[in-house]
């Protein structure tokens, strides 16, 4: 029989169960998981002041006080309502049912661990084939964790933890390779995300427009390493970029204050180069309306109608937007009727004549029976379509 506050034979081997269960869910034998735990004891000791023993004496008698006063809590709810037939009697220690699970305190002050920083950065110099996704309106980098995982068992991570001054942990098997990468979400470095409707709950319907594959997601409270997963980088890496704009940007801002004090000739050259800017623009609306009166005349003499720079609006290059010279309008329609006259097994010269074409030079005029608008904008109902 043991002791009065000891725990029976039957408690301890439950308590080395749930202890072998906790170290097979982290992939470690009993051994490290005790190790793991006496290492973090040494630190919250120290952290608090305390020796080790202190620690744990204190811990104990806290768990000693709140088991007294959840025993209090028992007795005095068993004390208020009768007796069932299948309760045990008042005084006697009722079995524990429910599971203790080990939580890591997170505290988003403390400044992330220098070996997650360096785990992070190889990651981010890694081909993790991130995809762009909106998490609280702004954009991150979403990957998986089988690919990370799979980076972190490489032989570049080994390369680069071998180095003289590397302070990267060491990845032996996949055990170690998951713990290395949980030193991610406990310096809020990268954390597990999952997809979610950003309009859900609303009364209108999805758009039409929405950007395909562009996943809205949102931070899990449980911060687990499946391979299939998806986490998310919080670690934006050196901001010395961004510093250098920010400087720039008040450099430039200070240089237009300061306008009045520049040299002579900078500021007949800053005209010269406003009024060249106007007149490039100006000829580019002119442009426009010329072309627009252009398509208005032609849509009527020689119809489909005639656009000059037909690329001009369009979402392509600089130099793609004066290509070709000019085309034909057509629409749409035209695509399904060259599809049905590819189909056939004899074509028509009729059709093979009148298909239009957007070339730089013109030898005749086109015929206008069969030949039908066509729109050169790409629209929303194709694009979702490819």
């Amino acid at each position: 029989m043991a002791a009065p506050g000891q725990p029976s034979p039957q408690q301890i081997a439950a308590m080395q169960q749930q202890f072998a269960a906790e170290a097979a869910k982290r992939g470690m034998t009993p051994e490290e998981f005790a190790k793991q735990q006496r290492e973090q004891l040494n630190a919250e000791a120290q952290k608090h002041g305390m020796t080790t023993e202190q620690y744990v004496t204190q811990l104990r008698m806290r768990a000693m006080a709140a088991h007294k006063q959840q025993v209090e809590a028992q007795r005095q709810a068993q004390a208020g309502s009768p007796q069932q037939p299948g309760q045990p009697a008042q005084g006697q220690p009722q079995p524990q049912q429910q599971q203790t699970t080990h939580q890591v305190p997170v505290n988003p002050s403390n400044p992330p661990d220098p070996k997650a920083i360096a785990v992070a950065q190889f990651l981010r110099s890694q081909n993790l084939k991130t995809r762009t996704c909106i998490m609280d309106g702004q954009r991150k980098d979403m990957f998986k964790v089988k690919r990370a995982i799979r980076a972190l068992e490489s032989p570049a991570y080994a390369k680069a933890a071998a180095k003289k001054n590397s302070i990267l942990p060491p990845v032996t098997d996949r055990a170690s390779a998951e713990n290395v990468f949980k030193l991610l979400p406990l310096s809020l470095l990268a954390l597990r995300v999952s997809k979610v409707d950003p309009h859900a709950g609303h009364n209108h319907g999805k758009p039409k427009n929405r950007v395909k594959g562009l996943w809205t997601v949102k931070i899990e409270q449980h911060q687990e390493t499946d391979p299939m997963m998806h986490y998310v980088f919080l670690y934006e890496g050196p901001q010395w970029k961004q510093k250098a704009m920010a400087a720039a940007v008040v450099a430039g801002i200070f240089a237009v204050v300061l306008f009045p004090l520049w040299p002579m000739m900078l500021r007949q050259g800053v005209w010269y180069l406003s009024v060249g800017m106007m007149g490039l623009l100006g000829l580019f609306f002119a442009m426009a309306i010329v072309r627009l009166i252009l398509f208005c005349i032609t849509v009527f003499a020689v119809p489909p109608g005639l656009w000059l720079f037909p690329n001009l609006f369009e979402d392509v290059g600089f130099f793609d937007s004066f290509k070709p010279l000019w085309g034909w309008q057509e629409t749409k329609k035209k695509k399904s009727k060259k599809s049905s006259v590819g189909n056939a097994s004899t074509p028509a010269p009729e059709a093979q004549d009148s298909t239009p074409s957007a070339t730089t030079t013109a030898t005749s005029a086109p015929q206008t029976s069969g030949v039908v608008k066509r729109d050169l904008a790409p629209r929303v109902e194709e694009a979702a379509d490819e």
